[in-house]
């Protein structure tokens, strides 16, 4: 089997993430997955002969500052995050993978967007339902509502939204080689609302939510209590796949605490394929050789089976 074609971009410049480019492609066992072009500043990273270096105008950029959020970062990431995408929206490459960013550094250097998977969305032209996906291994979450105030959740939530969340991670894991991905949905309310006296989205916008998923052939188990769906997940006889969660805290809270260094983000419901390490530039630890490796080995990895998958649907 051919293997996929990674974009592999070395985000921040002034994080950790020329470091845990440099770890990674040290590595065999894991950059001799994929054929690789690498986004990068040329003189920052020690890597093997083997790895192509994308021509780009970042390639001999100066020196960034170490853990610094400015403009200049801001930009040079940017430029780098529309080159890998473009990349692979044109076809040159099969997945977009890279190191962390920082959204201040980001905002400073043009980005208007509330993150990044709305830019990419808009640098793609992309109309669509898409949403942030997060990866532990084998458990993935979605959720209904992203990077608002708490206060707003239960306005925002609507049956058609619960649907899209499920019907996007139902599609991703697939796109992961998971034929038929077991989902739960999580509540809002304290024990699922108990029948009505804690609140009753459980029962007027979240079950229709699931019915109409499953309508639309995804199909999902819930609405379960938020206490215990990530409970039910990772039991054996259960099995979960995935759990949808109705907002950003419901589900990034269970998989930081069981995994926060294995932590993959996958920006999900884009034509494209996109994964990166679900924690930060850690620029405390910028440039010491402190950084631990293991999120960005398993973004990587993701990206090689999600590219694999869009370049077989591509030629199909």
């Amino acid at each position: 089997m051919k293997k996929p074609h990674i974009a592999l971009f070395a985000g921040d410049p002034a994080g950790i993430g020329p470091e845990l480019i440099e770890k990674l492609l040290q590595d065999a066992q894991h950059a001799g997955k994929a054929q690789i072009s690498l986004i990068g500043q040329r003189g920052t990273m020690s890597v093997p002969a083997d790895v192509q270096w994308v021509d780009w105008p970042g390639l001999n950029a100066p020196a960034f500052e170490r853990g610094m959020a400015g403009a200049n970062n801001g930009r040079y990431m940017l430029e780098g995050l529309a080159l890998g995408a473009s990349m692979v929206h044109s076809g040159a490459a099969d997945a977009l993978c890279f190191a962390p960013l920082n959204k201040s550094a980001l905002r400073a250097g043009g980005m208007t967007q509330e993150d990044e998977l709305r830019w990419f969305a808009e640098l793609l032209a992309y109309e669509g339902y898409c949403g942030e996906l997060n990866v532990l291994e084998n458990l993935w979450t979605a959720r209904v509502t992203s990077h608002v105030a708490l206060k707003e959740v239960s306005e925002l939530l609507t049956p058609a939204k619960v649907a899209q969340a499920i019907g996007m991670i139902h599609r991703a894991l697939q796109d992961s080689g998971k034929a038929n991905p077991r989902l739960a949905v999580c509540g809002l309310n304290p024990h699922n609302g108990d029948n009505g006296n804690y609140g009753d989205e459980e029962g007027r916008v979240i079950a229709p939510g699931v019915a109409l998923a499953a309508a639309q052939g995804h199909q999902a188990d819930g609405p379960f209590p938020a206490d215990t769906a990530f409970v039910r997940a990772i039991r054996p006889h259960d099995g979960y796949d995935g759990v949808v969660t109705m907002y950003h805290d419901q589900g990034q809270i269970a998989m930081k605490l069981m995994g926060f260094e294995r932590g993959v983000t996958v920006h999900g419901g884009l034509p494209i394929p996109i994964t990166t390490p679900a924690h930060g530039t850690a620029y405390d630890i910028a440039g010491q050789n402190k950084a631990n490796v293991g999120a960005m080995v398993n973004a990587f990895d993701l990206a090689c089976r999600m590219g694999q998958h869009h370049a077989s649907q591509r030629h199909s």
